[in-house]
């Protein structure tokens, strides 16, 4: 049986010490399509100072060999759909926002200010009889406006987390429940791991991330949002991901690969043509250790168990490509169709595509990719979930 004293060597358990959170101002950001960032200061009732500061993003440096290539591969994958793409993608000031609520501290503050200022949930927040675990909380706005990052503040938990909405997608096709035992493959710098507790309350989450820098950002992300009542439920691993499957074969009910992969939105503004060369040389090697990663994920599951496979590019060699591979190896993998499931629920805020119609396999079972498109700037996002037969 499966311990976590069994495995300490490997992992260090995260240990927090937390407070009660006490009031504080609250920064409230306001970005316009193209002018500077409005930064109202809020006080903890919510009503605004008299101060009002501007300041101006330093614009991204364009990479052009980067945009070439994927102009090169994104026309001819994505057809109708990449000019448009495109065009949010070198458009940063377009880009939106989703705020994660943190269910483990007081946000009716927060709430309220994101409700005057037209933001929504993205999910309904009534817990239904088929589905009375708590519910993640996220709130959009159908324009780029955004709240400041919190900083890190040792013993007091942050409210809330910024993020791409399109990134919760893998947590929801995970369908976490409690008591389960979950395996965060790649998991810095932690935003799908806080996402994951927002939606249940696992026996245990383990959050693997080898390399030590990534891994004290993701320590730090968690020790800022999560209570002492989860110290002894939530570890962090150094393994490669590549082992898991061997070293603890079988032994989670969900498990999430968030793979490294091609970041479309930051490499297209790489620091500078040396960078992007690099960037573009790593990109084809990148499906090798992609598909290392979901067989390792898929022997790290128990029978009946459930992988899903993430990416934040459009690349099919990166997605569907690497799906399609590692089910030719695993006879006991069984493909899902999450497009009744997440893709037709949600076409209100997400564009959704299916995977590359060239492969093999029926397009929604190889799994479902958010693509950037003006007014619903989320993404890109690929999400495929494998069940392990029993």
């Amino acid at each position: 049986m499966f311990t976590i004293q069994q495995s300490c060597s490997a992992w260090r358990i995260i240990c927090f010490k937390t407070t009660k959170p006490t009031p504080t101002a609250v920064w409230w950001s306001v970005k316009c399509h193209t002018g500077p960032e409005v930064v109202l200061q809020l006080n903890e009732q919510g009503a605004p100072h008299n101060q009002v500061t501007k300041r101006h993003r330093k614009e991204r440096s364009l990479c052009q060999q980067v945009l070439e290539r994927f102009d090169q591969q994104y026309s001819q994958e994505l057809g109708d759909l990449w000019p448009s793409a495109r065009a949010v993608l070198l458009d940063p000031h377009s880009w939106q926002y989703g705020v994660m609520l943190n269910r483990f501290t007081t946000v009716t503050g927060i709430t309220q200010i994101l409700q005057s200022q037209g933001f929504s949930t993205l999910l309904p927040q009534t817990p239904s009889l088929s589905s009375p675990r708590p519910t993640l909380q996220c709130y959009i706005h159908p324009y780029p406006l955004r709240f400041p990052s919190q900083a890190h503040r040792p013993g007091q938990l942050k409210q809330y987390y910024l993020l791409n909405a399109a990134s919760l997608l893998p947590v929801l096709a995970l369908q976490i429940r409690d008591g389960e035992k979950v395996l965060d493959l790649c998991s810095a710098p932690g935003g799908k791991a806080l996402a994951i507790t927002q939606c249940a309350t696992p026996a245990l989450l383990c959050c693997n991330e080898p390399d030590p820098h990534r891994r004290d950002w993701l320590s730090k992300t968690l020790e800022s949002f999560l209570p002492q009542s989860l110290i002894s439920r939530v570890i962090v691993s150094a393994q490669d991901g590549r082992s898991f499957g061997q070293s603890e074969a079988g032994t989670y009910d969900k498990v999430l690969v968030d793979a490294p992969c091609s970041n479309d939105r930051s490499w297209l503004y790489s620091c500078s043509s040396q960078q992007g060369e690099q960037r573009l040389k790593e990109r084809a090697r990148l499906p090798a250790l992609q598909t290392q990663l979901l067989r390792s994920a898929l022997s790290a599951v128990r029978p009946g168990g459930a992988v899903v496979y993430s990416t934040c590019t459009l690349s099919s060699s990166e997605n569907c490509a690497v799906v399609e591979t590692v089910l030719n190896d695993c006879p006991e993998a069984d493909p899902e169709d999450l497009w009744e499931e997440i893709a037709i629920p949600l076409a209100k805020y997400f564009t959704f595509s299916p995977a590359h119609p060239g492969h093999g396999q029926t397009p929604h079972k190889l799994g479902i990719l958010v693509v950037p498109q003006p007014g619903k700037t989320w993404g890109p996002m690929f999400l495929s979930r494998i069940r392990r037969r029993k």
